[in-house]
């Protein structure tokens, strides 16, 4: 059973910093790009940031200089170290994990962070 368990959520002052966690298992992790996405209320689901199995990254244009996707292969774990966060950075996050071939595809339950003073 595939299963991916995100935490690290939570509330913060804007300026502060978060670090979400995505704890997988069920799957081969080294064969799945991992990735971390958000949705604000009323909003579509957006990227955030994604990592390959051999650590290329990429982001959006908005979180850039603030966030830093990495991965610990060992223990198949991807985490999101959040910096200078804006109110607008609020959203429920989610962890996703998509296979090399693209045939699969999974979703965590998402973490709510909140950025309010």
């Amino acid at each position: 059973q595939v299963q991916l368990v995100e935490s690290g959520g939570g509330l913060v002052q804007p300026g502060g910093s978060l670090r979400l966690s995505c704890a997988a298992s069920g799957i081969g992790f080294n064969l799945f790009k991992m990735g971390w996405y958000r949705q604000a209320p009323g909003n579509q689901r957006e990227l955030v940031a994604v990592i390959t199995a051999d650590g290329s990254t990429n982001y959006a244009d908005s979180v850039k200089d603030r966030f830093t996707i990495s991965r610990d292969n060992a223990k198949n774990t991807v985490f999101l170290q959040m910096n200078s966060l804006k109110p607008e950075d609020t959203a429920v996050y989610y962890c996703n994990a998509r296979h090399l071939s693209r045939l699969y595809n999974y979703w965590g339950q998402g973490t709510q962070v909140t950025v309010s003073s």
